[in-house]
């Protein structure tokens, strides 16, 4: 049996608050399992709310929606965040990829995200709706 967990893409108004969506869709209301890529990633494996001995698939619903809250502004205000606690040696790329998302250009954190879920995940675990 496939374990389903559902994002409610309209609720997704930003990185912090796909957080909550996530971790509620996995772990129940309240649900949490850290706040950084690393931490889905990891929850994606196994073991963190999702089954580690099991099917699961993560239905984004309204994807769209949230495909625009995590758009190109959005991911430009993380990597602001993120700019000061980037290691010297990835500095340059760092920058490079804030002034690519300030001209609208280059991956969001939708993108993003969508890749480590399908990297992390069997074929057809994601169900964009």
């Amino acid at each position: 049996m496939t374990v389903i967990y559902v994002i409610d893409g309209s609720e997704v108004t930003g990185l912090e608050r796909f957080w909550d969506v996530v971790g509620e869709a996995v772990n129940g209301p309240g649900g949490y399992f850290g706040r950084s890529l690393d931490s889905f990633a990891d929850c994606l494996s196994g073991g963190m709310g999702t089954p580690d001995d099991a099917a699961f698939a993560i239905e984004w619903r309204d994807h769209a929606l949230s495909a625009r809250a995590l758009g190109h502004e959005e991911t430009a205000r993380h990597l602001r965040r993120t700019l000061t606690r980037v290691h010297p040696t990835g500095r340059a790329a760092a920058e490079h990829a804030l002034a690519e998302a300030l001209a609208g250009r280059g991956p969001t954190l939708f993108d993003t995200l969508v890749d480590v879920i399908t990297e992390r995940t069997a074929p057809g675990t994601l169900r964009l709706r």
